[in-house]
């Protein structure tokens, strides 16, 4: 019986480690096609159109350190999946706190970002905004075995899809992703765009994920999604769709 249990314990921890590994596993295979496509560029002129981390004339690094109120926003050489200008790299807000309003098909879902301890994601996040990136597009991602996330930001809804420019991590050092957590999806260090994740339910993941935010409305709304499944089962679509119609940020109010 002894062993049994120990087998048993063995298999779970397994299935934890593969869960918390599938997090932006769709862009992760992207990032393969990527890599191919780019060994292959002198042959075929180009990268995949849909990779969200096409090689950038210059990769950023992790957690890249810069001048208070100064961002690098690397273009991509594949185009974006909705066309949008780059943030700004200069004058970005550290100090003052914003909420951004979702507008879904299902109710309301208000984010507050931390534009201090992840401003550029956050001028980054107000940006897409600004340029409608996030109307009328899908959540297309759900995960509820392992991780606990509810994923969204790219326009095509295949998980492929980004803003056709990337930037460094931010807020790594002790990051954890409790429930109400808003943060990065990513496929390795330095490789942000638009794809983000809700967390609704306390998840345990390595310090990758750039935190940025937090939910203040709404968590009633991830769970109903949650709670009607994926398909396929635990992690993929979700059954009960959810999309985002509309954004729009303003100040944070005291």
């Amino acid at each position: 019986m002894r062993a049994e249990r120990q087998a048993a314990r063995r298999a779970a921890a397994a299935a934890r480690r593969r869960q918390r590994n599938l997090i932006i596993s769709s862009v992760v295979a992207v990032a393969l096609v990527a890599l191919g496509a780019i060994l292959l560029a002198s042959k075929l002129g180009g990268g995949s159109s849909n990779s969200v981390i096409a090689k950038a004339s210059s990769s950023p690094k992790a957690d890249k350190s810069q001048p208070p109120g100064t961002c690098d926003y690397t273009p991509s050489k594949t185009p974006a999946a909705k066309k949008v200008d780059l943030p700004p790299t200069s004058g970005v807000e550290t100090k003052q706190a914003f909420t951004v309003h979702l507008k879904t098909n299902l109710g309301l879902i208000d984010i507050q970002l931390n534009s201090a301890a992840a401003p550029c994601t956050a001028n980054s996040f107000r940006s897409l905004v600004h340029f409608k990136y996030f109307n009328d597009t899908p959540c297309h991602r759900l995960t509820t075995q392992g991780i606990y996330v509810l994923q969204c930001g790219d326009p095509t809804g295949k998980g492929t899809g980004g803003p056709g420019y990337t930037f460094a991590d931010e807020n790594l050092k002790g990051a954890t992703y409790p429930k109400g957590t808003v943060a990065m999806a990513n496929s390795g260090p330095g490789t942000n765009g638009s794809q983000f994740f809700l967390v609704y339910k306390d998840t345990t993941l390595d310090p990758n994920y750039t935190p940025f935010g937090t939910i203040t409305k709404g968590l009633d709304i991830i769970d109903k999604v949650a709670a009607a499944g994926s398909v396929p089962p635990g992690d993929g679509k979700p059954k009960l769709s959810i999309n985002i119609l509309s954004a729009r940020f303003e100040p944070t109010k005291a």
